[in-house]
């Protein structure tokens, strides 16, 4: 059967400081554990398995929260920080992780999907990567040489997150939220046809009211409940095409 990979980006809400508006430290983990709390229903579907990239900021902020996820879903790491970032973050953060959780870390993204040195992840203790967007995004990033699919750099796993198989279209949050419903889920499943899986990322803090902050309308045009509804309705269809499970679940399954 056909697996879906559904990731959320846990996270301080550090967003508006990429446009330059202030927010305190506070307010970012505030709206942080409010989303995560929002999307909580999700986290509690019987037939839904997800990896929480999270910050290791955020997880020793509300460790209560963390640890109770942990019991039914991959908790990978997400760096120390969301807004900055050094090269001993990525074993630290991971140890911090696995002492708030008890269980093992496996995977890594990093915040906004920067690139990071392979070689630096396996030294910090990782199994796998998942800090590719194989596309082109203005501005930020041009991986349209990088391969759609898992594949291994340096030896060592990457599994990207999905585009489409042809133009390489985003499936990431900024997609689910602006293109319309029906061609969004289209490309998923053409997605999902061509590579057997389908990898989606999200952020908790868009399932809360973003309207009150200064930030291009594409990166608020739905939040809240509205955005919480359609990702629900999405969700509950694509059970019918594929099984929702770990990113580590699924690189264990595969042999690349």
């Amino acid at each position: 059967m056909n697996e879906i990979l559904l990731t959320f980006d846990v996270e301080e809400f550090d967003l508006p400081l990429e446009y330059g508006i202030p927010i305190s430290i506070e307010e970012q983990m505030k709206v942080g554990k409010k989303g995560l709390d929002a999307i909580n229903e999700i986290f509690e579907d019987p037939d839904i398995r997800c990896t929480l990239f999270t910050t290791a900021a955020f997880a020793s902020q509300f460790p209560e929260s963390i640890v109770h996820l942990s019991k039914k879903h991959e908790i990978a790491s997400h760096t120390y920080y969301h807004s900055s970032f050094q090269k001993d973050d990525l074993k630290n953060s991971r140890l911090v992780l696995e002492k708030i959780t008890s269980q093992k870390v496996f995977g890594l993204r990093m915040p906004r999907m920067k690139k990071i040195d392979a070689v630096w992840i396996q030294e910090a203790g990782y199994k796998y990567d998942s800090s590719v967007n194989p596309t082109w995004i203005p501005g930020r990033y041009n991986n349209l040489t990088k391969p759609r699919t898992m594949y291994k750099e340096c030896g060592f796993p990457k599994i990207p997150v999905s585009v489409s198989p042809n133009f390489r279209i985003p499936l990431f949050w900024l997609a689910f939220k602006n293109f319309p419903y029906s061609y969004f889920k289209r490309l998923a499943l053409q997605t999902l046809k061509k590579d057997q899986y389908l990898s989606l990322y999200f952020h908790p803090w868009e399932f809360t009211d973003l309207n009150d902050y200064k930030l291009p309308w594409m990166t608020k045009k739905k939040s809240g409940t509205e955005l919480l509804d359609r990702l629900k309705r999405f969700l509950e269809e694509m059970k019918n095409e594929g099984h929702f499970i770990t990113m580590n679940s699924f690189l264990n399954k595969k042999i690349i």
